[in-house]
Order: C-alpha cells, then sequence, then structure tokens
C-alpha cells in the first residue's frame, strides 16, 4: 500500500468533457435513430489521489452513469478520461481488463450485485481468479485477510449472500472491490439501501480504508449530509452536467449557483436554533427530460435567480462555462455573484433571519472573519471544534389546541 502514500496529492483522475448517450430507435424491422437520451452531457473534473469527491444531484442528474463510464461499465459517447495520465475512454478487451485492476466500483444495492448461487468467498476471490494473482493457497489466505479487514468474521467465506444481513453484505462488496488492490474506487450509493445505523458503519469503515490504505473515492449519493461528512470537495450535478464544485466546507456554507442553494435548502440541520432561520426553496416545474433538455442552462426553467433578474435571455441562450470565481468555486451559472450574500442563501443555510445581508445585523460569523472570507459562515454541522450542546426548548408558538379524540368506552357492566 506504500505506492498509494507516497503519490498523495497528485491527479489520478481527469475527466474532460464526458458525454454519455443513449440512443433512441423505432421500428422493428429496420431501426431508425430518432433521438438520444443525454444522461452525461459534457461533465468535467479531476480527482487527487487520496481524495474523496461527492456527486450529489436529484435522481436521474446522470451520477451513476457518470460513474460507471468512469469504471467503463458504459462506453464514452464523446469526450475523455484520463486515469494516471492515460485515456482509457477507448480502450477495449484485455489492456482494459488489465486497467480494471486499478479502478473498481461498490454497487448500490448490497444483494443484487451479489451472485446468490455464489459464497462470499468465491465473489471476493473471482477478481483474483481472474486475473490470475498469486496461487490457490494465497488467495484463499487473501480472502481471508479481505474478510478481516472489512469486520466480517474470516470463517464466513463459506456463507451464502441470503445468510448476512444488508450491512454485512455491503462489506462484502466492499471487500471485493479491494481485491485487487485498486487506487480508485467508484462508490455508486453504498449506503443508500441501508438503515441509518448501517449507513454510519459503512462510511466509517471506507473511511478507516481510504487512512489505512491510501485509497481515492468517487463517492455518489443523494444524501448531502452524508457526502459533506465524507467528503473533501462536492460536484453538485443537475441535468447531465455539473453546476457547482466546491470544497465540501465552503459549498455547504456558501452555495453559489441557485440549484446547489435549493438542495441545501432541503437537508434539515438537528439544531433548532439554526433550523428555525431557514427556509425551504421550492422548485417550480418538473425536471426537463434528458431526450429533449433545454436549451442554454439546463436549469433556467426552474431557476428561482433568473426569475428574480426579470428572466434574462441570455440564460436561454448561451451555455454557461464552469468557471472559478474568486471564492474558489467553480459555477455554471451567468449569474453567480448574484447568489452571493442574497436572502436565499442565506435563508437555505441558515445563517441568519430574513433580509440580513452579510457582516449585517443576524449575520452569524466566525468571530475574527470577515464576510468575504469563505470561512467567515459559522456552521453547526462544519465548523471546527468541539460545538455546545444543544438544548430543545419547546416552542409554545408551535403548538396546536388539537381537541381530545380518544374514544370514550362505556363502563364494564360488573363495575357500573
Amino acid at each position: 500500500m506504500a505506492h498509494h502514500a507516497a503519490r498523495i496529492g497528485e491527479t489520478l483522475l481527469e475527466v474532460r468533457d464526458l458525454k454519455v448517450w443513449f440512443p433512441i430507435t423505432e421500428g422493428l424491422i429496420r431501426e431508425r435513430h430518432v433521438g438520444d437520451v443525454r444522461a452525461v452531457d459534457g461533465v468535467t473534473f479531476s480527482l487527487n489521489r487520496g481524495e474523496t469527491l461527492g456527486l450529489v444531484g436529484e435522481s436521474g442528474c446522470g451520477k451513476s452513469t457518470t460513474g460507471r463510464a468512469i469504471v467503463r461499465l458504459y462506453k464514452p459517447t464523446a469526450g475523455s478520461i484520463l486515469f494516471d495520465g492515460q485515456d482509457v475512454s477507448g480502450v477495449e478487451g484485455a489492456a482494459l481488463r488489465r486497467l480494471r485492476r486499478r479502478f473498481q466500483m461498490i454497487f448500490q444495492d448490497p444483494y443484487a450485485s451479489l451472485d446468490p448461487r455464489m459464497t462470499a468467498g468465491g465473489t471476493i476471490g473471482e477478481p483474483l481468479d481472474v486475473h490470475e494473482v498469486g496461487t490457490k493457497a494465497e488467495r484463499r489466505e487473501k480472502v481471508r485477510d479481505l474478510l478481516s479487514t472489512v469486520g466480517l468474521n474470516p470463517e464466513y467465506g463459506n456463507r451464502y449472500p441470503h445468510e448476512f444481513s444488508g450491512g454485512q453484505r455491503q462489506r462484502i462488496g466492499v471487500a471485493r472491490a479491494l481485491a485487487l488492490d485498486p487506487d480508485l474506487i467508484v462508490a455508486d450509493e453504498p449506503i443508500s439501501a441501508l438503515d441509518v445505523s448501517i449507513q454510519a458503519q459503512v462510511i466509517n469503515l471506507l473511511e478507516r480504508l481510504q487512512e489505512r490504505l491510501g485509497l481515492t473515492y468517487l463517492f455518489i449519493a443523494h444524501d448531502l449530509s452524508v457526502v459533506r461528512h465524507i467528503s473533501d470537495r462536492i460536484a453538485v450535478m443537475y441535468l447531465g452536467r455539473i453546476v457547482e464544485l466546491a470544497p465540501s466546507r465552503e459549498l455547504n456554507l456558501r452555495p453559489l449557483h441557485p440549484y446547489s442553494v435549493a438542495l441545501l435548502s432541503a437537508v434539515p440541520i438537528p439544531d433548532p436554533k439554526v433550523e428555525r432561520r431557514r427556509r425551504r426553496i421550492i422548485l417550480r416545474g418538473d425536471v426537463p427530460s434528458p431526450v429533449n433538455p433545454p436549451t442554454g442552462c439546463h436549469f433556467h426553467t426552474r431557476c428561482w435567480l433568473r426569475e428574480r433578474l426579470g428572466n434574462p435571455e441570455r440564460c436561454s441562450a448561451e451555455i454557461p462555462a464552469l468557471r472559478e470565481l474568486s471564492t474558489g468555486h467553480e459555477v455554471a451559472c451567468h449569474f453567480a455573484e448574484d447568489v452571493d450574500g442574497s436572502p436565499e442563501q442565506i435563508q437555505s443555510t441558515g445563517r441568519g433571519g430574513a433580509g440580513t445581508v452579510p457582516g449585517g445585523p443576524g449575520w452569524n460569523a466566525i468571530p475574527g472573519a470577515t464576510s468575504s472570507d469563505p470561512g467567515a459562515y459559522d456552521d453547526p454541522l462544519i465548523s471546527d471544534g468541539p460545538q455546545p450542546d444543544v438544548q430543545l426548548i419547546p416552542d409554545s408558538s408551535m403548538l396546536l389546541d388539537l381537541p381530545d379524540t380518544r374514544p370514550v368506552y362505556p363502563p364494564r357492566s360488573d363495575e357500573a
């Protein structure tokens, strides 16, 4: 594992203008190409060794398709995927098989991704068999070590998937991904099918493995509260494109894309004082179809900022580039500067009440920091250092005087 740690910080993965389109055809005898589902439509980002990049967005935005294209389960339509300096977007056959030793995937459904007719040991050992790693005895010992690494009893290798709980099955999936000692692991919503207590166990396992083995993660999820806990940086996707990319802390405290603001407003904060200051931003309309996405900015049909600015024509006519701002955020919005300090941004993060402005009354600032500093905004979930205990104080204004609707039963005959 030393070769992983020795190069921490170097660029491992670079995705440039990645597109994954699925053709739509009609006709039984003679098929005609009538359109495309633009699942991924021009995604660009980089990932350093030892880093965790969170990829978030609502269902259908192209997160999982992006991950599957990176590990070449899907063939890219256009663009390039540079893995350790080598373009793997067009690699096929034996060369691709050799490359797959260096990047692996953890799938969303821990049961569907395991063969019910194979034991846990057989599943974990299959990559070792395919790539002919070591002797049979060495492979068996490697499987036992992997089971122990992910917190399972090595004797469980003879059991079948139905004999494990959901969390244990996902640990088997993690062990399988680790079998070939990869540099990159794409985790495609690895905890969404698990209950909350098991989610925490799997997240802690992934963090311990990263620290111990120097792993690099692309962590795909729709739960922002989980992503901001595990990620160094977060990329927000909408309808096949990345709309904002920033360090985890800065994006959660100071979102600069209208969609990121709306997404964060839906994440509850377990602090009643902060939560009382927040306001949910409800986006109008439905998510457009990736078969026929809007022209210009894909988000302009639902954008609250565009409506406030008087519906400028530029939003619907020109595709916004993912540009870097002075704050360090990369944002795909023509008017991102107007988001900073807006009431919607402030109220979605809970930094102040309605009408507060940076530096003004009610602004929740860290002492000694200026309003232009990305770290100047105090978030009880992200700010460094120990946090005070939260006291839940009942608010009488929130209580409703409801009638007592409990049924009244007549007395029994022996009590009359």
